[in-house]
């Protein structure tokens, strides 16, 4: 079978409660008919044009011989390297989709400059770049394109020749793309950005970089008749049901790769999964962790753990702690199956989860301040290089880096986690997300790590949408050269200095503790900082 799912503990309890109101109500039946009224009244707009994808199979059957002659084209032409532009589902979902497969595909979701300046200077005479964009209007993904564009044309290549487009019919990108003569492919308008794997989104750059995509809807295709009946054995519904519908809510998702063959899948699961379900105070919040992280050994009630494995025998499929969701498929079918369980797990909270109220606050707050380009705040204090800032409760009672750290990890609550959130070249300083155990191991509570900005278009909705119970850590740095966007007031490095300032200061609206630590030279900063997190 193309997936398989084993529950235990609270888990089995929940689908053992759950599941039978789910089937009653005819959940999965009416999820595959698009029924917009499963989520409640104040859903039904929005869910009645968000639906798509639960037909993205089907659909996007026609893409893949279209795709595989551009490839073929574009080969022929010297084009070696594909270079993809996008953020949120559209960057996350071919980049598990390409690493899984082994293809190289770079992917700039980054507005850093010197991470932009590290893809542009690498084989651009034999680079194609994709820009993915729903909206048509992301300003990571437009300052990208515009990049490309300037060094396409500098090289003497025309960016009609390099550049391919994905966005939805009729959006700002889709007109422009299609004045400049480059290459279009319209995505279905009625599948949100987090839903759309198996879509143009998904399949264009992964199939253009070199994967057979038409395996990937091949696998999905098969686990789509067990996901539209209304069963007990409906793998949407069991793993909707174990990751939802415990009692009391264990809202802390432990996302787990024990041994699946899946490269990255953690990382796509935790963007569908917080920025569809945190809103409204309420939310499940993904922690993408290793099979040793400090949270898996502690026991804490409030975290539920799914661990993905492959399936090589019932006594392999079923090792592993009391508690535990095991799953394991194809990728075409864990695609399909956690986004059917992501629909099922909004129903069993209460909220719409589709879409993304909190995600716009980061938007405008950024925009505000590159309109305005006011002078950093001051440091409340420099500690061998770092400028510390941070809220009030924070900085207040902080003297030195250590103790600001000190002080941010007392202020998580019982029930709650820290985010730490690094603005910073994750191509350069990649080892920067070990510290991420380190805080673990120190609070006692999960802890997430994201890039920044790319976080801002998934867990970011979470962070402000869900629970209050988050404290977050931010990490920027001064970059040491800067990098002119073409066409626009600001530069990239003004960009993503914005986009934390912003990110922070509505983190603070809404009352979260932020401690924001800033190097001034990344690469003598970073041993300090992780010394002082100990």
């Amino acid at each position: 079978m193309s997936f398989r799912i084993s529950v235990s503990g609270a888990a089995a309890d929940a689908v053992r409660r759950t599941v039978p109101t789910l089937v009653a109500d005819l959940v999965a039946s009416g999820i595959t008919a698009q029924d917009p009224a499963l989520w409640g009244p104040d859903a039904e707009a929005e869910a009645s044009k968000r639906l798509g994808w639960t037909e993205a199979v089907a659909v996007s059957r026609p893409l893949v011989a279209e795709i595989e002659a551009l490839r073929e084209q574009l080969q022929a032409e010297g084009v070696t390297q594909i270079v993809l532009a996008g953020m949120g589902g559209s960057s996350l979902a071919p980049e598990v989709i390409t690493r899984t497969a082994r293809v190289d595909l770079t992917v700039l979701d980054s507005t850093e400059p010197g991470q932009v300046r590290a893809a542009l200077s690498d084989r651009l005479e034999a680079t194609a770049l994709v820009v993915s964009s729903k909206s048509g209007s992301t300003v990571e993904t437009d300052s990208a394109r515009r990049a490309y564009e300037q060094a396409f044309r500098d090289a003497g290549i025309d960016p009609a020749s390099r550049i391919i487009v994905v966005t939805d019919p009729g959006s700002p990108l889709d007109r422009s793309a299609r004045e400049a003569g480059y290459r279009v492919f319209n995505a279905d308008p009625n599948v949100g950005g987090r839903y759309s794997a198996l879509t143009a989104f998904g399949l264009v750059p992964s199939g253009l970089a070199g994967v057979d995509i038409g395996e990937i809807l091949d696998e999905a295709e098969t686990i789509e008749l067990s996901l539209a009946i209304d069963s007990h054995e409906n793998p949407g519904l069991v793993l909707g049901a174990a990751i939802a519908g415990t009692e009391p809510l264990r809202d802390k998702l432990a996302i787990v790769a024990d041994g699946t063959h899946i490269v990255g899948f953690a990382d796509w699961a935790e963007q569908l999964i917080a920025e569809s379900t945190g809103k409204e105070g309420t939310g499940i919040l993904p922690v993408v962790v290793d099979r040793d992280a400090p949270e898996l050994s502690a026991g804490l009630a409030d975290v539920q753990v799914v661990r993905l494995v492959d399936d090589a025998g019932d006594e392999i499929f079923a090792r592993g702690s009391s508690g535990d969701i095991r799953v394991s498929g194809t990728l075409g079918a864990q695609l399909l199956v956690w986004e059917y369980a992501t629909a099922v797990a909004g129903r069993l909270l209460g909220i719409n989860p589709f879409d993304q109220p909190d995600v716009e606050s980061a938007k405008v707050a950024a925009r505000g301040l590159l309109d305005a380009r006011p002078e950093p705040s001051p440091a409340a204090f420099v500690a061998d290089g770092i400028e510390v800032r941070g809220t009030p409760d924070v900085i207040g009672a902080a003297s030195d880096l250590s103790s600001a750290i000190d002080v941010l990890l007392e202020e998580i609550p019982p029930n709650g986690y820290l985010s730490v959130q690094a603005y910073i070249d994750r191509v350069a300083h990649p080892g920067l997300a070990r510290i991420r155990d380190a805080l673990a191991a120190r609070a006692g509570r999960p802890v997430t790590f994201g890039w920044g900005p790319r976080f801002l278009h998934s867990t970011g909705q979470f962070h402000k949408g869900g629970p209050a119970v988050g404290v977050f850590l931010q990490i920027t740095e001064v970059p040491p050269v800067d990098l002119e966007i073409p066409g626009l007031p600001f530069t990239f490095g003004q960009l993503i200095a914005a986009q934390a300032s912003g990110d922070a200061s509505v983190l603070a609206e809404h009352g979260r503790p932020v401690l924001t630590l800033t190097l001034t030279d990344a690469a003598a900063n970073l041993p300090t900082l992780i010394d002082a997190i100990g």
